[in-house]
């Protein structure tokens, strides 16, 4: 076994031994939210009584809080420390139809809206069941469409995410569906020790940044066996916004495992990767017709360093770009003469990158490897890789190895490299 592969072996223990430490946390106060109030009619506002069940709980010390089988329209909650909110199968927590009833906030060091679901600065906290938890997007999803600069990079107040954690400690969710967020739906935000396991998450192919799981400088995860078919990214690894000030705190030590993303982005490291990520590896992982599978992206206003990562076993059929990494995100390419720039904060860097067991059917194209003449792609490895696609892989500003790598083209050659780059394949 070679020395990093030792490393990572010590890193993925001990991720798994802490993330399995989690109290379970079901062995405090019960408290029913109907014996609060809540109707669960699919109408009534049921959202002070489920806080009041929240508040009960936590004030006895933790607990669970259940929600049995009906729809409960609700705005946002907030889950506090030692608190279980189990979801039984039939149950639905629903967010509000009225807009109204999700205020605006601070959310991210940027203008937002509250989530449906939050919790900050608490730890040992869990999300259960066999229930839902649906953001009933579809309004908010036809304004974003109506006002395009209402996105990430706009002026408008960004719609509300799904599930939150700030600053949090010891999660987990397991068990249930998540849907139909206003935006982002399950985001770990400087948060340590999670475990998304066992989870559906779900919304309409085109709904507007419907990501999936974005752990955004958060450390110490586990993402397994979570079936993602969504509007954008499956799982999106961030660590800092768009021209960043800073300070900003890497992701890192996360695992994504056995996993099923259907219709999304792929699984993506960026593009808001201002703290940088590490030690982020990806085994047994299924695409079938993502826009992308494996990528990671950022550019010269949004990037760090990004490191020991690993992408293995993973198949793909009807991908369009089964291998996308790229420092000139939103482009996938660069549009004219690249000229080499200073290297600043937020330069990216990504190096010590190895894709091994790749087997890729039907793409239309097999993908770029493509750096900053300041800062190229560097000691990206590629093992017993197969790709079959309609065009083929472009090398440019990288330094690539390879070992058993087969790249069919329908068009074109299937391994093109420009003599900006550096590439062996054996």
């Amino acid at each position: 076994m070679k020395t990093c592969d030792i490393r990572w072996t010590s890193i993925a223990v001990a991720v798994l031994s802490f993330a399995t430490a989690i109290p379970a946390m079901a062995a405090g106060k019960v408290c029913d939210a109907k014996a609060y109030g809540a109707k669960a009619d699919g109408a009534t506002k049921d959202t002070k009584a489920i806080q009041s069940a929240i508040d009960d709980c936590a004030k006895a010390g933790g607990g669970t809080v259940t929600l049995t089988e009906g729809t409960f329209v609700s705005g946002p909650i907030v889950l506090k420390s030692n608190i279980t909110l189990d979801l039984a199968k039939g149950a639905t927590l629903f967010g509000s139809p009225d807009h109204a009833d999700f205020p605006a906030k601070t959310e991210f060091r940027a203008p937002g809206t509250q989530s449906l679901v939050s919790a900050t600065n608490a730890q040992n906290i869990a999300i259960t069941g066999s229930g839902t938890i649906d953001g009933n997007g579809e309004s908010w999803w036809a304004e974003a469409r109506a006002h395009r600069g209402s996105g990430i990079v706009g002026t408008i107040q960004f719609r509300p995410r799904l599930v939150v954690f700030d600053h949090c400690k010891h999660v987990r969710i397991e068990g249930v569906t998540i849907q139909n967020s206003p935006s982002w739906q399950v985001v770990p935000y400087y948060t340590d020790d999670m475990v998304i396991r066992n989870v559906r998450i779900l919304a309409p192919q085109h709904s507007p940044n419907t990501d999936a799981i974005d752990p955004f400088s958060s450390t110490n995860m586990v993402i397994d066996h979570v079936y993602a078919d969504v509007g954008d990214d499956n799982v999106a690894i961030k660590s800092g916004i768009i021209n960043s000030p800073g300070p900003d705190s890497p992701s890192k030590n996360i695992t994504i495992t056995d996993c099923q993303f259907m219709h999304g982005h792929g699984l993506s490291i960026g593009s808001e990767i201002a703290g940088g990520a590490q030690n982020i590896h990806a085994e047994r992982i299924h695409f079938n017709g993502t826009d992308q599978g494996i990528r990671i992206k950022a550019n010269r206003d949004r990037g760090n360093d990004v490191s020991n990562i690993s992408f293995k076993d993973i198949t793909m059929e009807n991908v369009k770009t089964s291998i996308l990494i790229s420092e000139y995100y939103p482009k996938t390419l660069p549009q004219g003469e690249v000229k080499a720039e200073p290297v600043q904060r937020l330069t990216p860097h990504f190096h010590n990158i190895t894709i091994e067991n790749v087997k890729s059917v039907n793409s239309a194209w097999a993908g770029v490897i493509i750096g900053l003449p300041e800062a190229p792609v560097k000691d990206l490895v590629m093992k017993n890789v197969d790709i079959q696609a309609k065009k083929g892989l472009q090398i440019a500003y990288a330094q690539v190895t390879g070992t058993n790598v087969k790249v069919t083209a329908a068009e074109g050659q299937g391994i093109t490299v420009a003599p900006t780059a550096t590439a062996t394949f054996k």
